[in-house]
């Protein structure tokens, strides 16, 4: 099988409160409180119709600021090595990021989401809608990530993170 390219269009942005990759939580689990945009282009704003009646969605987006490919890394949660398939570390050889946020709002071609753990200016690939239905799983195995308690799991996890409304009242801005 030989490796040919693939080519994606962004469809939009996300924007969001975070500048810098060291102060951005790791998952939306630890963004529980940060808000943020998603701005869709308007050729694909036709897209949004009925996405309002979903209370979540994912975002999948290109991981633009990832560092190098590496194949084995260390993540944020654990002092050990893994391979980058076990971890969600942004170093992977497809920059592809995931996260699942809180649709709050949708004004036109943006949607007021929470939960947003992706830098400010993200280039947006795709939305798909949250479904009980289809995506609540209940898991058996986490991998290494059992043996990481949740307080590490919490100050590691976001990393740095500092809520804006408790320093200056402020919302994200898409500066």
């Amino acid at each position: 099988m030989s490796h040919s390219a693939v080519e994606y269009r962004y469809i939009g942005v996300v924007w969001s409160e975070h500048h810098r990759q060291e102060e951005t939580p790791i998952q939306p689990v630890y963004a529980n409180d940060c808000a943020g945009q998603v701005e869709v282009f308007p050729e694909y704003a036709a897209g949004l119709q009925d996405i309002e009646e979903f209370s979540h969605v994912y975002l999948l987006y290109h991981l633009h600021q990832a560092r190098p490919t590496q194949l084995v890394v260390r993540p944020f949660l654990q002092d050990a090595d893994h391979g980058v398939f076990a971890t969600r570390a942004p170093c992977r050889p497809n920059p592809i990021g995931l996260s699942i946020v809180r649709l709050i709002a949708r004004d036109g071609n943006v949607l007021h989401v929470a939960g947003v753990d992706v830098l400010n200016g993200t280039p947006l690939l795709d939305i798909k809608p949250y479904t009980a239905r289809f995506d609540c799983i209940e898991t058996t195995r986490n991998g290494w990530q059992d043996s990481v308690d949740d307080l590490t799991a919490d100050l590691r996890g976001r990393r740095g993170y500092q809520d804006p409304a408790a320093v200056d009242g402020e919302l994200p801005r898409k500066d």
